[in-house]
């Protein structure tokens, strides 16, 4: 019998289809057969893993994750080791890039009488709990990492990598801009 911990999650699952479903069985970790101790798992994530939530921003993504399990007597203590790259599109240029991603989270599981979300990164479960599904856990670690702005980072040298030709016509455009006299007054407007 197979009990799986849902975790809440931003994107919820696409409708299950045979092919999801054996994908994301790698991340469900049996627990229960385990000694007490740390223990060591490894994933390969990819686009096929992005594919499974039905909302995900992240379309394309490369990424390990190294997750230590520590199973303590009344307690799960998982700590997340992510780096990879998420490919995203430029706010300022609207070109793609890979923006690299290092991630380190702590998250624990503790054994109590319901399931519960105590936490961010607190969850209480049933003890007759015996997986854990880590599925939306690493969704949402990665899909944390895009920022409000995305936009391209600059070279060694401070120059921003967006594509030149967009920069220019940007500017182009902006020098344009017919000037509105009405708020033009308010810049000379002294509130000291």
């Amino acid at each position: 019998m197979l009990i799986t911990i849902l975790i809440s999650t931003f994107a919820p699952l696409k409708p299950e289809t045979p092919l999801t479903v054996d994908y994301l069985k790698q991340f469900v970790i049996p627990f229960v057969g385990l000694s007490t101790g740390n223990h060591q798992f490894e994933f390969e994530i990819d686009d096929k893993f992005f594919a499974s939530f039905e909302y995900s921003e992240i379309k394309e993504a490369r990424a390990h994750v190294n997750l230590d399990l520590e199973k303590q007597d009344r307690m799960l203590v998982l700590n997340f080791s992510i780096t990879g790259a998420i490919r995203v599109i430029c706010d300022r240029c609207l070109g793609e890039f890979d923006m690299p991603v290092t991630i380190d989270e702590e998250y624990f599981i503790k054994f109590g009488h319901e399931h519960k979300e105590e936490d961010d990164n607190v969850l209480v479960i049933s003890e007759n709990e015996t997986h854990i599904d880590i599925t939306s856990l690493i969704f949402d670690y990665m899909s944390l990492q895009i920022p409000y702005r995305v936009v391209h980072p600059d070279d060694v040298n401070g120059i921003s990598q967006c594509d030149p030709e967009v920069l220019a016509r940007i500017e182009q455009l902006s020098a344009h801009k017919e000037k509105d006299s009405q708020w033009d007054a308010l810049k000379d407007l002294n509130l000291e």
